[in-house]
């Protein structure tokens, strides 16, 4: 880091810089079905440079990467293409962000963990959630980060923070007589809590068992759709992508400012928050790539859209005094409606999608179902082989959301979020 600092200083081309370094050390474990095959310790460095040059009135940058193999000519010589790069690229002038220190930790209760006794234990969870008849976890991989970034640029930022992650994956299979059935699970966490690994992955294994009994139900009909967490946040994003300012500031918004998003509604409204830090999510962060301070900045309130969010650079461009710098987590106001009042009518509880689809422009929400579980006022099965389609518009002014919470990927918020009235094919 101080060679990259002084060559950069040295440089008379160069207007501005920025430097991210990454310091990880891991501990990462391989079952095969309940037998630990590999054991792997690592510890590598990534460090991110970034130039920039002002030119003509306006100002142009370059990236390049660094490997600790590389010698001081070798990174001269990098510093120099990128140079040339910059003087090709014009963007409207901006400034980098200025004269700030923070050196802090994420909340976390794996701090002072010794990795392998962590590892150890996050097995034993997984593994307990393996009791399904016909069921077996095929493979699973564990791994566990600690994470130090820092950044410092040319305008006295010089910001660490260091971050404690577990990221599971899991291939959960049920085999019966005639097929074999496989899922993907991808869990990740910094809070670590045994029971709630236990019943994610116990959920994945009742998921892929249901999957092979599951029949596609008679259709088309209309019916009420339950959304889960991941699917929550998947909505959510399209509408934080449309406020943010890189997408104001190119005209790609299709919501603006005071736009009510349920007007003449009769369901939950909705108050969305993009947050730096969601407790137990591995995007939690403090500062973003460029070292801006992240500040929560509230985008729905009450259904109305009151702000846009993003990076310095863009909030510069539209004259924002305090830019909220790149949020990456997703805070949704609880609902008023109980899991079982949501339940209490025919519905469609999705538990696996090929991606939610969202379109603002064309007023749209719909997916390719993989698995649900679809109640017809008596009876409870699994469904697959469908599709479901909705007007997003109506989707919003209806909408229901349970007072129940949780928290996974990115998201907080409501357990469950319930569609009124969708298409199922």
């Amino acid at each position: 880091m101080n060679t990259v600092k002084a060559l950069l200083e040295k440089n008379r081309e160069i207007s501005a810089w920025r430097v991210s370094q990454t310091l990880r050390t891991s501990y990462e474990l391989f079952f095969v079905h309940r037998s630990l095959e590999t054991v792997r310790a690592t510890d590598t460095a990534d460090i991110s440079v970034t130039v920039y040059v002002d030119h003509d009135g306006a100002r142009g940058d370059s990236s390049f990467s660094v490997s600790p193999a590389m010698s001081e000519s070798d990174i001269a010589e990098k510093i120099d293409a990128a140079v040339s790069r910059a003087k090709l690229v014009s963007n409207p002038p901006y400034t980098l962000p200025e004269r700030d220190t923070l050196h802090a930790e994420l909340p976390t209760n794996m701090k002072d963990a010794d990795m392998k006794a962590l590892g150890c234990r996050i097995a034993e969870a997984v593994f307990q959630a393996d009791t399904v008849p016909g069921g077996s976890i095929n493979a699973c991989e564990i791994f566990l980060y600690r994470d130090t970034l820092r950044v410092l640029n040319s305008s006295g930022v010089d910001k660490t923070q260091v971050t404690h992650r577990v990221m599971i994956e899991a291939i959960p299979t049920f085999t019966d007589d005639h097929q074999s059935v496989e899922l993907y699970e991808d869990y990740r966490f910094t809070v670590f809590d045994p029971e709630k690994i236990t019943a994610e992955i116990a959920d994945k294994m009742a998921a892929v068992r249901d999957r092979v009994s599951a029949q596609k139900p008679q259709t088309p009909m209309t019916v009420n759709v339950l959304l889960r967490p991941h699917e929550i946040e998947n909505l959510l994003l399209e509408y934080a992508w449309a406020l943010n300012y890189s997408a104001v500031y190119s005209h790609a918004n299709p919501i603006k400012l005071g736009d009510d998003l349920q007007k003449d509604g009769d369901g939950d409204r909705i108050s969305f928050t993009m947050k730096g830090i969601v407790a137990g999510s591995d995007r939690s962060a403090l500062f973003d790539d460029d070292g801006l301070a992240l500040t929560d900045t509230c985008l729905i309130q009450n259904g109305v859209v009151k702000n846009y969010f993003g990076s310095n650079r863009f909030g510069q461009y539209l004259n924002v005094e305090k830019p909220s710098g790149s949020l990456k987590c997703i805070s949704l106001g609880a609902g008023s409606f109980s899991k079982q009042q949501l339940k209490a009518q025919p519905y469609l509880e999705c538990a696996s999608l090929s991606g939610l689809q969202v379109d603002l422009y064309n007023d749209y929400v719909g997916g390719e179902i993989r698995l649900a579980y679809y109640f017809d006022g008596e009876a409870l099965r699994p469904v697959t082989g469908i599709t479901m389609s909705g007007k997003l518009s109506d989707v919003m002014r209806h909408l229901r959301l349970s007072r129940e919470t949780a928290v996974q990927g990115s998201y907080e918020g409501p357990s469950l979020l319930l569609m009124q009235g969708i298409t199922v094919l």
